[in-house]
Parts: C-alpha cells; structure tokens; sequence
C-alpha cells in the first residue's frame, strides 16, 4: 500500500512538472513571436471587432475585458471608442508592446486560464482566437474565468477557428476536430453544434460565419470564423 502511495505521488508530481512546462512553454513560445515579429497582425483590428461593437452598444456597456489581448490591436480599437478596457496577456512582451501602442488601456500579464490577478469585473468580453488554441477541459475552465469576470446580464463574445478553415484537419488529431500542427500547440476548429454547446447554459445574442482577411509574414489570407455573443 505504501509503495504504491509512493508510485501515484511521483506520477502526479511528474504530471505536475508537465503541466508547469507546458504552461511556461506556450509563453516562452509568444514572447520569441512578439520579440521577433512586433506586431505580428498589423495595427488594424480585426472585422470582428465590429461586429463586437454594435452589440456592446446596443446593451450600454462600459467596460470590456479581453483575454489574450497580445500587443493590443483589439483593446485600441475598443478603447478608441470610448470604453474602460483592460488586456490579459500571458506574453510579457507583448504587454509591453501594448502599454506603448494602447496607453489609454490597461494590460495584466497573465495566463487566461487564471485571471485572479485582476480584480475587477466587466460589463462585457471580447476574446478574438483565442478560445480555439486550447483542448477540451482547458476551453471550459477558460469559458468559466470569463464567465467570473462578467457583471450580472453581462455579454461575452468570442471570435474561434470555424471548420471550414483551410488548415482544418491539418496535423495530428488529439481530440474531435482538434489538431496538432505541432506538439503542444492544438487548435481546435468549431462547427456551428459545437460552438452552441460550448455556451449552452447562456443565453444566446448573436452567432455567425464570416470571412476575416489577414496579412501577416507576407502572406495574405483569409480566415473562416465563426463568432458567438452570449448573455450570462
């Protein structure tokens, strides 16, 4: 009995260790991406975000959050318009790009997946692909920390990977329609069903496809994105 109390021990240590690695990976991954290619996206935000903003009007919302705010593109827009906006972004260098290239924001350094470094709470969430870059159980635990940012009636909405993107079945497949490119670096690609369940205890606002032109590396493209806004 003692023996293999020792054995789980060091299996969820290791185990531990793996998580901690992972988690220091991905931001050692975004601070070489920001580091060498600055503002990886071009300074304007994307299509979305206007999509974003009729709706935050429309329900007088003052305050925004947006997880993954990276150097800032989508918290310039919004605070351009006039709204209280805070970025959480576990890349301290893309912190630092934004806090020059979005003064009028505030930026947390921190992992989207625990948001208790902020305090505050929001009238809405605005979170651009982000949501797609995780597996199955670290998407829910993401949904719920947005979810205990939210004031009372507040909305949420997310822009993801929708399943008729050009890289959609691209690489090793480690869950339903989740693909690996590369080890540790899933992306997970959402039918419409999908996106719906993902939110299923929340009322539904707005929810469709469109199309999302980037030029980034030389190379421009268009994305097939699916987006949902939800009231909690």
């Amino acid at each position: 009995m003692r023996l293999q109390s020792v054995f789980l021990f060091c299996i969820l240590s290791l185990g531990q260790i793996l998580v901690n690695e992972c988690v220091e990976s991905i931001e050692d991954y975004w601070d070489k991406r920001f580091k060498d290619e600055g503002k990886i996206w071009g300074e304007l935000p994307s299509r979305t975000t206007q999509y974003a903003l009729d709706l935050f009007r429309s329900a007088n919302v003052e305050s925004i959050l947006i997880p993954g705010s990276g150097y800032g593109r989508h918290t310039k827009f919004f605070s351009a318009c006039g709204f209280d906006v805070t970025g959480i972004e576990i890349s301290s260098v893309a912190c630092n790009l934004a806090s020059g290239f979005d003064p009028l924001s505030r930026f947390h350094n921190a992992s989207v997946l625990d948001m208790a470094v902020d305090t505050n709470r929001y009238d809405a969430i605005c979170c651009f692909n982000v949501l797609h870059l995780f597996r199955e159980n670290d998407r829910c635990v993401f949904i719920q920390q947005c979810d205990n940012k939210l004031n009372k009636g507040g909305l949420m909405f997310f822009t993801v990977f929708s399943e008729k993107e050009s890289t959609f079945g691209k690489g090793r497949e480690v869950e339903r329609n989740t693909f690996e490119s590369r080890p540790g670096r899933p992306a997970h690609y959402f039918t419409e069903a999908d996106l719906k369940a993902h939110f299923v205890k929340y009322d539904a606002v707005d929810m469709r496809i469109v199309e999302d032109p980037e030029d980034h590396g030389g190379k421009p493209h268009t994305h097939t994105l699916r987006y949902i806004c939800v009231r909690a």
